[in-house]
């Protein structure tokens, strides 16, 4: 068995760091670029392209909403011609700076409330399938496991891949509890790590009910930037192949 381990890197701007690229590399398979439209510098997203190579690991473009202000965590209605637009901007830009590291972008990860709107909102989810295209139809789209964008980019011609996140807790029906609910984010390392395991073998997490849902991925998210990040990617990469579960790139 195999799976894919991803995380967000090429976050900081400036003087101001977001997280630990360089150890981050070492443990995941595909590493998610901020292209400078939620955070990163060309400077910060050269040196990630760098080490991404350096590594063998896989590069994604990681588009967001223009929202270096909110992290592009904020919730945008961004009209269809200006949405293409940003998409097919971010990954180019990417796509050329890794064109001079002798590198390549493999696929797309919308990053924070883009990644949650096109999950289940058909307008914004088809203007960034048809920016994707306009690109390069053979670029992967990463998608929350389960949710409607899967099957509307497959029907376009899209590959897909389902992601589950690491440290985030599921509900009954096998979607993300809301950040804004008690318990739905997950701290202890161990625990995280088990979950995902049975994630691999079996399809199935512990619901935040406990109850058992479905949830079938074949990428697996472990944040770069949260309390703890390293650690608990480490123990669900160590966890995985103690276990027999190869970690690759999807792409």
């Amino acid at each position: 068995m195999q799976i894919d381990l991803n995380s967000d890197l090429g976050e900081s701007f400036g003087a101001w760091r977001m997280g630990n690229d360089a150890a981050m590399l070492d443990i995941v398979s595909s590493a998610n670029v901020a292209c400078g439209f939620h955070a990163g510098d060309p400077a910060g997203i050269l040196q990630t392209l760098k080490a991404a190579k350096a590594r063998g690991v896989a590069v994604g473009a990681h588009v967001s909403y223009p929202d270096r202000q909110g992290f592009g965590r904020r919730n945008m209605d961004v009209a269809s011609e200006d949405l293409i637009a940003d998409v097919i901007y971010q990954i180019s830009a990417l796509s050329g700076m890794a064109a001079t590291l002798g590198t390549t972008v493999r696929y797309v990860k919308p990053h924070g409330a883009l990644y949650n709107t096109i999950a289940s909102d058909e307008r914004q989810a088809r203007d960034v399938i048809a920016a994707i295209l306009k690109v390069n139809p053979e670029l992967v789209l990463v998608a929350l496991a389960g949710s409607p964008l899967v099957g509307w980019a497959r029907e376009a011609g899209l590959r897909v891949i389902a992601e589950a996140f690491a440290d985030r807790a599921y509900t009954p029906q096998g979607t993300l509890v809301s950040r804004r609910e008690q318990g739905a984010v997950l701290h202890d390392a161990a625990e995280v790590a088990q979950r995902m395991l049975r994630l691999v073998r079996e399809g199935t997490v512990r619901a935040i009910d406990g109850s058992v849902a479905r949830v079938e991925a074949q990428s697996i998210c472990v944040h770069g930037d949260s309390e703890g990040a390293l650690e608990m990617a480490r123990a669900v990469r160590d966890a995985l192949e103690r276990d027999g579960v190869k970690v690759c790139a999807f792409a």
